[in-house]
């Protein structure tokens, strides 16, 4: 278990602090599909979107295993998990590449931007008919002179899609398949030829705004590239880690509130002469909560400390992702039936929780594919 310093914690603290305010109508912001700029706003403030970037650029120059750790505790303090993941998605999506991979003069032009949140950042990675099958990728970036592409195709389950300022554009610049076909693009979304969808209405997270992007002749500077060409993968790959464990760690701050305060309703909701925390039935689900909580902790905080120590993660992810993501669902319908009829009505946000949980087992891999790449990885 990790050991934080004061430092570490004044800067959860800072997060933690602002649960109140952030939470404030997040029953009325899911119903309604709204986007809650103000509290993005409010968000800025606490310097979170500059976690883990270098200071030269506006950041705090913070480790993965405390950004994660101040991530959990917006999770924990934050009952919009829309606006969360949407946090993260800005942090990890446009922030992550551009400070491992990016040139001096793109972390000079967008870093400061996404450290202060004043522009929000997205990628663009998921196609139509593609799914989960990167390789298959038909978006294309074909040279336009000698400084110049020009990017042609869609992409769909854009979160940040419909208010983004800033893409990472993935698109295939060689032969389709090959480990080397793809490029990562830092796009503009004023960029004549670009275009956002509608926002999609979806399951969950309904306050993290989600759409298609299409791409019309979009003609971007050769200097926008992030990394080299045919570099794509790499970036995928590295952003992708970064991805699970940071938006993993906020739902992690969700389940532990979860926790918590379903451990209160089963000491204070008396039924038959007695708090119902007093029924078997009802303390194995808390204590399968609390199971699920600690295992997916230590899944994600020992693998962000292999990953420092640049040790081989690739197991370790994909049963961090599994863990967590499965885990917070069985909780979130734990809760749910831990209150009752309570749990199923609109009015206490637990509901929403469940339908929140749902998208973890999907986004960033599913869960289908993170059990056949540990299969893969044991030589299955």
């Amino acid at each position: 278990m990790a050991q934080w310093t004061d430092d570490q914690q004044a800067l959860r603290n800072a997060v933690v602090a602002m649960g109140e305010l952030l939470s404030k109508d997040h029953i009325a912001t899911d119903r309604d599909h709204a986007f809650p700029r103000d509290k993005w706003d409010r968000l800025r403030e606490t310097g979170l979107f500059g976690l883990p970037f270098d200071e030269q650029y506006g950041g705090l120059a913070q480790d993965l295993p405390t950004t994660m750790h101040v991530l959990e505790g917006l999770g924990y303090a934050c009952r919009d998990a829309g606006l969360s993941f949407s946090a993260s998605t800005h942090l990890v999506s446009a922030g992550v590449p551009l400070q491992r991979f990016g040139s001096v003069a793109l972390k000079e032009r967008y870093l400061p931007v996404i450290c202060d949140g004043s522009v929000i950042g997205a990628h663009a990675i998921t196609e139509p008919d593609g799914g989960s099958d990167v390789m298959g990728m038909r978006t294309t970036a074909k040279p336009d002179g000698d400084d110049h592409f020009v990017l042609n195709g869609s992409k769909t389950f854009i979160s940040n899609g419909p208010i983004a300022d800033l893409v990472m554009v993935y698109a295939r610049t060689g032969k389709a398949g090959s480990p080397a076909a793809l490029t990562v693009f830092a796009l503009e979304t004023d960029t004549p030829g670009f275009s956002a969808g509608q926002p999609l209405e979806k399951m969950g997270l309904r306050s993290s705004p989600l759409s298609e992007i299409f791409l019309d002749n979009c003609r971007v500077p050769r200097s926008n590239i992030v990394g080299s060409m045919g570099a794509g993968f790499l970036v995928l790959d590295y952003v992708m880690k970064w991805e699970i464990l940071c938006t993993f760690s906020v739902t992690l701050g969700e389940m532990q509130h979860r926790l918590e305060r379903c451990i209160d309703y089963a000491k204070s909701r008396v039924l038959f002469g007695k708090p119902i925390g007093a029924f078997q039935s009802i303390s194995n689900k808390l204590v399968e909560m609390k199971i699920g909580v600690e295992n997916s902790r230590k899944w994600l905080f020992d693998t962000a400390e292999k990953l420092v120590r640049k040790q081989n993660v690739s197991v370790d992810l994909a049963i961090a992702k599994l863990v967590t993501s499965e885990s917070n669902v069985a909780s979130a319908l734990a809760a749910i039936q831990i209150f009752g009829g309570h749990g199923y009505m609109t009015e206490h946000g637990v509901e929403k929780e469940l339908r929140n949980a749902v998208g973890g087992t999907i986004y960033s891999g599913t869960s289908e594919i993170q059990r056949q790449r540990v299969a893969t990885l044991l030589g299955l």
